[in-house]
């Protein structure tokens, strides 16, 4: 079985143990059309009100997002974006107790959010939209994580795709982590993400999530959000009728508790309280082996 190694990821408030067990990142997206919750955190107080639920049902980080990076998704002007994500993290301040990641590709964004209380930087684009987002990280002292897109949302899901998906996201994800340590990241506050969804075929992202260790292998924690995403709508149902995003808790359960025992240090789910279980099942199991 494989053996997860454990890092220590520095906060401005507090250090994260990774790998100990597996840390849940709930999904808090402040937008109108995010493939699975679009619409139902718009506003600011129900938005803050949902974080701290995810944090009753057992989250230990929760990020929040003002752009919807769906497939097909159109970009969001940093005004906007800001004016979305704003309000939440203000009302969030001091009333939070866990960690506020800010999922943006923006790097002002990024430091209007970790000026009031985000403490994780989440970039999609793994610094290719705005590598200055890096630079944020680097003064603010950050972690950030660098995930790998095909393309952009617009596109990622109608360009070809990769011949060797695991080659390609291996490539990636070692060019995002050049570009953050080119601009005085420190290493030891990155965490990968290969992107599940993102600009891959549906038997890919099953293959990236059977291949895991073999990105765990670049020496770097990983972050994996499978929940919800449309290959498991199709796998549930047909590519031609996908069973929708709010009855794929069983086939994001199975793809969870897959990533942890690949080597994931932190799952990003949207259904907290049910993952919360099945990542410490499967994180004795791991124990055991």
């Amino acid at each position: 079985m494989f053996h997860r190694r454990r890092f220590r990821l520095r906060l401005p408030s507090r250090a994260l143990l990774l790998g100990e067990r597996t840390l849940v990142m709930a999904v808090l997206n402040v937008t109108p059309d995010s493939f699975s919750d679009g619409g139902r955190f718009f506003d600011p107080d129900a938005a803050a009100a949902r974080a701290l639920a995810l944090e009753r049902a057992g989250a230990d980080i929760v990020d929040v997002g003002g752009e919807s990076t769906r497939p097909g998704a159109e970009p969001v002007p940093a005004d906007e974006e800001l004016a979305r994500v704003l309000p939440v993290l203000e009302r969030l301040r001091g009333t939070l107790r866990v960690a506020i990641s800010i999922d943006t590709r923006k790097a002002c964004i990024a430091e209007a959010a970790a000026a009031a209380g985000a403490e994780i930087l989440n970039d999609v684009s793994g610094l290719r939209a705005d590598p200055a987002l890096a630079e944020v990280a680097r003064r603010r002292r950050l972690p950030l994580v660098l995930m790998h897109m095909r393309g952009d949302p617009r596109t990622m899901q109608k360009q070809p795709f990769a011949r060797e998906v695991l080659a390609e996201v291996r490539t990636g994800l070692r060019k995002a982590v050049a570009r953050a340590l080119q601009a005085g990241v420190k290493r030891s506050q990155l965490i990968l993400d290969p992107g599940i969804g993102f600009g891959k075929s549906f038997r890919q992202n099953y293959e990236l999530l059977a291949h895991l260790p073999k990105l765990a292998a670049l020496g770097f924690p990983l972050l994996v959000g499978p929940s919800r995403k449309a290959f498991l709508g199709a796998t549930l149902g047909t590519p031609e009728k996908p069973v929708p995003p709010e009855q794929r808790l069983w086939g994001t359960a199975a793809t969870v508790a897959a990533a942890i025992l690949g080597g994931a240090h932190i799952v990003r789910v949207h259904d907290v309280a049910e993952m919360a279980q099945v990542a410490r099942v499967t994180d004795e199991i791991l124990r055991a082996g």
